[in-house]
């Protein structure tokens, strides 16, 4: 198992954000996340729950302005992380998808290793704001993720009235597409799952 047990912490300051990351793809689901934004809090351990990574993100962020710059450079910190940890994706699935339900959401993830960032982000929240949260910044989130983890990432809501329950559902496929992807495939040990040979 050539990942496992690989914990890998990556920190990013600017003048709006200082976050750590701490990211074990192979773990448990244990999480430690305080972002100084609640709700992405909450999300952030869907993720780590699902995928079964253990993950620490700790972000101090002008959330007195908005959240935005958080929640933008969390993602792209955590996709920092991801890059680090996957290295030249040997060996590994490459390919991952999940369908989740909430009650009467429901919402498919399916997302590529590529080497190549690309977002397609399809969901028609029923309200723009869970709590205080604004859900523009999930679009956010995943954008600065693909950035720096370069892969291609699908997600749709499929369908949903409750808007907490849209975005819960995104999180937790996420996390088992994740999952998927980074699952490592005992009959490719050591080949890069591309036929251009790298990724």
């Amino acid at each position: 198992m050539k990942f496992q047990n690989n914990m890998i912490k990556v920190s990013r300051k600017t003048n709006e954000t200082d976050i750590e990351v701490a990211l074990n793809l192979y773990g448990t689901g244990q999480a430690n996340i305080d972002t100084g934004v609640p709700f992405l809090d909450h999300m952030l351990d869907q993720i780590a729950r699902h995928g079964l990574m253990d993950l620490t993100i700790k972000c101090d962020g002008d959330t007195q302005i908005d959240d935005h710059h958080s929640v933008e450079d969390i993602g792209i910190t955590f996709g920092q992380a991801f890059t680090k940890a996957v290295g030249d994706k040997a060996g590994l699935t490459r390919y991952g998808h999940a369908f989740v339900p909430l009650d009467e959401a429901l919402s498919r993830v399916v997302l590529d290793l590529s080497g190549r960032p690309g977002l397609e982000l399809n969901v028609a929240f029923t309200r723009a704001m869970i709590g205080t949260f604004d859900v523009d910044l999930i679009s956010e989130f995943f954008q600065g993720f693909v950035n720096h983890a370069l892969i291609t990432l699908h997600i749709d809501n499929l369908k949903g009235v409750n808007s907490h329950h849209q975005a819960e559902t995104i999180f937790k496929a996420f996390g088992r597409a994740l999952r998927m992807a980074v699952t490592l495939d005992d009959r490719q040990v050591g080949i890069i799952p591309s036929t251009k040979g790298s990724l």
